[in-house]
């Protein structure tokens, strides 16, 4: 598996995973998903990165998961990101989700971002609480009923914040 930046022809497959996060209505905030190709690239290349996993190493391989990352809020706090991850449902239990994660902090650096925030974690996306608890994320809150799920139900969420790695 390789992580790589988004490109131009990555979009479709990016989206289709894009929306069935989306439709699943258990992780995400969006309701209403990326309806064209066009406005997928758009809206991941408006991104402060955007990159995606592909199996295999080389130029081909089909998209499995994608990140994006960008600041968390404006201004006096733009120092900090955000970053929102999809994997898709035929290839979860492989990794992917890890790599994307390990990826994303990694490019924090780079990106000049001191830290990543997570605002909304689900409280039932155990799997994920499990990841970002293992690769040293701190939870660091907790938001009663902050989430409306698919269903309608309001689920708990959690913030979490890791400090970008150093860089020597």
């Amino acid at each position: 598996m390789l992580v790589r930046e988004l490109r131009p022809e990555d979009a479709a497959p990016a989206r289709a995973i894009w929306n069935e996060v989306v439709a699943a209505g258990n992780a995400f905030p969006q309701e209403e998903p990326l309806t064209t190709d066009e406005e997928a690239l758009c809206f991941f290349q408006s991104q402060t990165r955007c990159a995606v996993a592909v199996d295999g190493t080389g130029d081909g391989g089909q998209v499995l998961g994608l990140y994006i990352l960008h600041p968390n809020n404006v201004g006096r706090c733009a120092h900090v990101a955000n970053a929102s991850y999809a994997v898709a449902a035929s290839a979860r239990g492989r990794g992917i989700g890890r790599a994307l994660v390990e990826d994303s902090l990694a490019a924090l650096g780079p990106c000049e971002f001191a830290g990543l925030q997570f605002n909304a974690v689900v409280a039932s996306n155990e799997g994920a609480i499990r990841l970002y608890e293992r690769l040293g994320f701190t939870r660091v809150g907790t938001i009663p009923g902050g989430f409306r799920n698919k269903r309608g139900a309001l689920e708990d969420i959690h913030l979490f914040y890791h400090a970008a790695p150093s860089s020597g």
